[in-house]
């Protein structure tokens, strides 16, 4: 493995390896599942954010290598995604599936949130390039598409999870609005690029 790519996994380890410095040493606050649940979920939608963002460096800064670090950046967001629910199931609902399925049904923001990373669990899976021959390139692309829609997803579940204080969430849903413009501003100007096939007359 690359130093880069040694010292880019460091660095997307860090948040856990920080919260579990916090967890042995008791300093979780006065509601450690509370806190453990937030910080693994802003977590989790910051990794997709930055995973969004490294097509618009990429053309920005001229560096097409950094396509390279998009799939360690995509499964950090899973992991910690991952981290997100458990805490929700083990330590706030323990293990209670009952009261978790009543949940998703009725709390608009968990069902949003599950939807979120359910969609994240394709992206995972089919993330090796093994799954880009299988599926070809042109499929592949399409199905990690649902990245926009999981950060979407992302975004919703927490700004419907605050009861007050929405600057965060709307500060995520800013961001991801400025990534999701400049996409369609790409688009547009790569449709507008392509050779138009002359109709012969009639």
């Amino acid at each position: 493995m690359r130093p880069t790519k040694v010292a880019l996994f460091v660095l997307c380890c860090a948040p856990a390896l920080w919260i579990g410095w916090r967890a042995y040493h008791s300093d979780l606050t006065a509601d450690p599942v509370s806190y453990l649940t937030h910080f693994t979920g802003d977590w989790t939608i910051r990794f997709l954010l930055i995973t969004l963002s490294v097509t618009p460096l990429r053309n920005l800064l001229n560096q097409p290598r950094l396509v390279q670090y998009r799939r360690m950046l995509g499964l950090s967001a899973f992991f910690y995604g991952c981290l997100h629910l458990s805490a929700w199931v083990v330590l706030d609902k323990f293990f209670d599936w009952h009261e978790m399925w009543a949940d998703v049904l009725k709390r608009r923001f968990i069902t949003m949130g599950m939807l979120g990373l359910l969609m994240m669990l394709p992206l995972a899976i089919t993330s090796t390039a093994g799954w880009v021959r299988r599926l070809g390139f042109k499929r592949w692309q399409r199905l990690h598409r649902l990245i926009y829609f999981s950060a979407t997803a992302g975004v919703i579940h927490y700004y419907w999870l605050v009861k007050s204080d929405i600057r965060e969430p709307l500060m995520y849903a800013g961001i991801l609005l400025i990534l999701m413009l400049f996409r369609a501003v790409m688009w547009t100007r790569k449709r507008s690029s392509r050779p138009r096939v002359a109709v012969p007359a009639a």
